[in-house]
């Protein structure tokens, strides 16, 4: 935790620790979990947005974030992975 962490609101917070989780398991090759947490944070980003738990400029900021991830993701998936045991021939 930075010093820069300690201004965060706890919706900030929260916010980054699904990155937080996102990217574990971006980095784990956890695509389908990777994927509920995409949703989870554009959910959670969106209904802190429509209740004013944030502030315009960090709702602008962390939407910038979920626009990269989603580009990111895009295609992430097991559906079209090949088995590794499986030959090609």
């Amino acid at each position: 935790m930075g010093l820069r962490d300690l201004f965060k609101s706890k919706y900030e917070q929260l916010l980054d620790t699904v990155i937080e989780n996102l990217e574990n398991n971006m980095a784990n090759n956890y695509k389908d979990s990777a994927q509920a947490d995409l949703r989870e944070f554009e959910q959670l980003l969106n209904e802190m947005r429509e209740s004013k738990q944030i502030k315009e400029d960090v709702y602008l900021q962390y939407n910038l974030t979920l626009q990269t991830y989603k580009q990111r993701l895009e295609g992430y998936t097991h559906k079209d992975q090949k088995p590794y045991w499986t030959k090609e021939n």
